[in-house]
């Protein structure tokens, strides 16, 4: 049986991952089987489509193990640590720090674990490209690794990336239950609304375990 997880409880997430970032969450005492996750939403605006899915790793998910370590070679993210997010006292989510740092929702499944694990960064930071600037042009078949504490690192295959305005946010088809171990990268895109401090959109991708390497 799986543990708790926290649920998104609005329909926007990292609100400002490249500026004021601010999530509402609440505590959601059992998530919803895989028939039960919201049906993808139309693509925003200059999305790419999905061309194909990968194969999924045969067998169940890994244990949990807190990720180390964040690679994607087809846009140079190479990050050699990965912080906490949690929820502030507020409710909120916490955001990384500063530009460059990748950080995990600790209330989602750790990478490799069934479900869907959740990473996110900056599109940029007082005036710094962030670690996730690149994410929208990420491509269908190109590969996110996720180094492991447990010393295993987790090769995700990128099988949909989309951009959605935060109004219109797919909360269950983002967060929701999966047939097996996925990985949703998370920031933000689009247009910059300066009179809020916020990106209009969010970038989302969405990749599945397709091998693992000790």
């Amino acid at each position: 049986m799986r543990h708790p997880r926290l649920w998104p409880a609005v329909t926007a997430v990292a609100a400002a991952l490249g500026a004021v970032l601010a999530v509402a969450f609440i505590l959601a005492f059992s998530a919803p089987a895989p028939e039960e996750v919201a049906p993808p939403s139309t693509p925003g605006a200059g999305a790419p489509a999905s061309t194909g899915t990968p194969a999924v790793v045969s067998g169940s998910g890994l244990p949990a193990a807190k990720p180390a370590s964040l690679t994607i070679p087809a846009i140079g993210v190479r990050a050699r640590e990965i912080a906490d997010l949690g929820l502030t006292a507020q409710g909120a989510l916490e955001v990384p720090g500063d530009a460059t740092t990748v950080g995990w929702f600790t209330g989602a499944p750790s990478p490799g674990e069934d479900g869907p694990a959740v990473l996110a960064a900056h599109v940029d930071y007082k005036h710094v490209p962030g670690a996730f600037s690149r994410l929208k042009e990420l491509r269908p078949g190109e590969q996110a690794r996720v180094g492991r504490a447990d010393g295993r690192t987790a090769v995700f295959t990128v099988y949909r990336v989309d951009r959605y305005a935060k109004a219109e946010f797919p909360t269950d088809q983002v967060y929701g239950d999966t047939a097996g171990p996925e990985l949703r990268l998370i920031t933000c895109g689009g247009a910059f609304d300066r009179s809020s401090g916020n990106y209009l959109d969010n970038v989302v991708v969405y990749a599945r375990l397709t091998a693992v390497e000790t």
